[in-house]
């Protein structure tokens, strides 16, 4: 597997503290438009995560990985750990850029035969009549941006780690690393649980 870009912790808890919330009562919004963060513990989901974070299992991702590439096509910047992000982590981001890539590849190949063979005349569907609009992972795409799906060639910028202007990473050293110097911190992290981490190693 062709190794993927690493965010250290720092560039990532600077990236948070920079999401200013409009309520004076809380520092940090609860969900970026620019920025999403992707937690694939399973059952070692425990002692708290990162603010922002969502939570998906890894061993859901063969039917989540499609819908996060629906839900996430409008962010900037995309962060996928799990517990030390050696293994799963690093796969997931994988999958999620493999997913993403084909999908767009899918739509772009329908939206030339359109314009080769079908338009308003079919009510904007191909030859096939299927609705471009609506095509994606087992056939379903809902709604996505149109600058999501611009220009052809995916190849260096998925070595990257960047598919069509999103930059996708993974968090060097996952949550464990995270939680030894951000755990206390309210501001970017939830739910931390310190006792856990007392004789974790």
């Amino acid at each position: 597997m062709t190794a993927l870009p690493r965010i250290s912790h720092e560039r990532l808890s600077s990236l948070l503290q920079n999401l200013k919330s409009p309520s004076p009562n809380s520092a940090l919004t609860s969900a970026s438009p620019s920025l999403a963060i992707i937690d694939v513990r399973d059952d070692d989901h425990i002692g708290g995560h990162i603010h922002t974070s969502t939570h998906i299992p890894s061993a859901t991702l063969d039917y989540k990985i499609p819908e996060l590439v629906r839900t996430l096509a409008d962010k900037e910047i995309v962060v996928f750990h799990c517990a030390l992000s050696q293994q799963r982590g690093p796969s997931a981001a994988a999958r999620y850029l493999r997913e993403r890539e084909r999908v767009m590849r899918l739509r772009e190949a329908i939206v030339k035969k359109r314009g080769q063979g079908g338009g308003e005349a079919d009510g904007g569907k191909g030859k096939r009549g299927v609705d471009v609009e609506n095509v994606g992972s087992e056939g379903v795409i809902k709604e996505e941006r149109e600058d999501f799906w611009e220009g052809n060639d995916c190849g260096k910028e998925k070595a990257e780690g960047k598919v069509k202007g999103q930059e996708v990473y993974v968090l060097d050293g996952g949550f464990v690393k995270w939680q030894e110097k951000y755990g206390r911190d309210p501001k970017l992290t939830d739910a931390f649980a310190p006792d856990i981490w007392v004789d974790y190693y």
